[in-house]
């Protein structure tokens, strides 16, 4: 098979969360095990830091792993979703995992786990596993897929755990409450292994509180870290990223007493962590003139970041053109509300399944008196959005992962 077949291949036989959602979600560890006994535990051959939380988590993981390389270490590193190409969930150094790797994983394996009929996800992390042990990096970096403790990431024994924050996304799965989602993240904590919780919440602490210390686990609030955070150029911008650096530096101190790093190595990774990792979609900035901005940010804690910053531009007397999709399993009508009101929409849908109809965006939207029309695809919104602005203008591109993802593939 070539490339593109092999990646049609593992679309068409293992159903894919980004296109169908809720039914490609497997719940238990009994495959992901199977994976890796026959694998021969790969996740065993290499260090790893576990990180996982609603939003914050692509940005932190990407941050310790551009440090990480700053030192000296080879470091994989496992992300979702992707935006461009599959290949982008894995990387060693920045550098996506060989196209040839990918066919041959598939060739030479399928015929055990045909019969197990793996999730797409269960599947890329038996690949980024096997994949990091054949590289023999130093240490892997493993985002989280969905939740924490029954993710198939969560065979992993790693130096640190992470939890960027809590809030509500993907409660059909997680629960209906912060107190449900935070016991469903909190999974990750490991006995005697030091745990970062990025933000204090009146019902998640004390379910970090109570499962850290039945593990005996060391556990770090962020907040209440005195770290002097002034003399860092931190390459990835926004009030966001402002709360996922004290999350970042207080993962990196606790980092430093088992691995050597030191101060300029922190300094240096985190100035240039898109250009080390190659990060895509905070906050990224795709021209200036007009001003064309893209952002992930996909659910209520994220937008509780992004509208305010958007307004921002509605203040300073700029125009503002938004080019806005979403996906049809999140909370729209809270993040809808929360949408600058000044603003001229170009309301859109992604390629994938579960988006959300622009007609039924358009709907829901005009509840909140925003104002602006439908485009049957996010290009058509971007080239409308360009022909209306002028230089002096401001075009953001959001809503949903994959409506960037649109955006930015060829």
């Amino acid at each position: 098979m070539t490339y593109q077949e092999t990646i049609n291949y593992l679309y068409a036989s293992a159903p894919l969360f980004q296109n169908i959602g809720a039914g490609a979600y497997k719940e238990g560890l009994s495959t992901t095990k199977a994976l890796d006994t026959y694998f021969d535990h790969p996740h065993r051959k290499f260090k790893t830091i576990h990180v996982g939380g609603t939003n914050g988590k692509g940005s932190t993981s990407h941050s310790l792993a551009a440090v990480l390389q700053s030192a000296g270490y080879k470091v994989g590193l496992f992300t979702s979703p992707h935006l461009v190409d599959f290949r982008e969930r894995i990387r060693v150094n920045g550098e996506m995992m060989e196209e040839e790797y990918v066919v041959d994983f598939v060739e030479n394996h399928r015929h055990f786990f045909e019969p197990l009929y793996p999730s797409f996800f269960e599947l890329t992390t038996a690949l980024a596993f096997k994949y990091f042990a054949d590289q023999k990096v130093d240490i892997a970096v493993i985002e989280v897929g969905l939740g924490g403790r029954l993710d198939c990431t969560n065979i992993i024994r790693p130096l640190l755990s992470v939890i960027t924050n809590i809030s509500f996304d993907h409660t059909q799965f997680l629960g209906s409450t912060l107190k449900e989602i935070a016991t469903e993240k909190a999974g990750i904590i490991k006995h005697s292994t030091p745990i970062v919780i990025g933000e204090h919440g009146a019902e998640s602490d004390p379910i970090f509180i109570e499962v850290a210390k039945r593990e005996d686990a060391p556990l770090y609030f962020a907040e209440d870290q005195n770290l002097n955070l002034e003399n860092i150029n931190f390459q990835l911008k926004g009030d966001c990223q402002e709360k996922n650096l004290r999350t970042i530096c207080t993962a990196l101190n606790i980092l430093q007493k088992q691995l050597n790093i030191s101060a300029e190595h922190i300094r240096e990774g985190l100035a240039h962590v898109c250009d080390l990792t190659h990060l895509m979609g905070r906050w990224q900035t795709l021209s200036t003139s007009p001003l064309t901005i893209c952002d992930t940010g996909h659910n209520i804690g994220g937008w509780q970041y992004l509208a305010p910053r958007l307004q921002k531009f509605i203040d300073e007397g700029k125009r503002l053109h938004v080019i806005f999709g979403m996906v049809n399993d999140k909370d729209i009508t809270h993040v809808v509300a929360l949408l600058p009101k000044q603003a001229h929409y170009y309301f859109t849908q992604a390629s994938v399944n579960r988006a959300l109809p622009a007609e039924k965006l358009w709907e829901i939207s005009t509840n909140f008196n925003l104002k602006g029309s439908t485009f049957a695809s996010v290009k058509e919104a971007h080239q409308a959005a360009r022909n209306n602005a002028s230089p002096e203008d401001v075009i953001f591109i959001g809503g949903s992962t994959f409506v960037v993802a649109d955006l930015l593939t060829p």
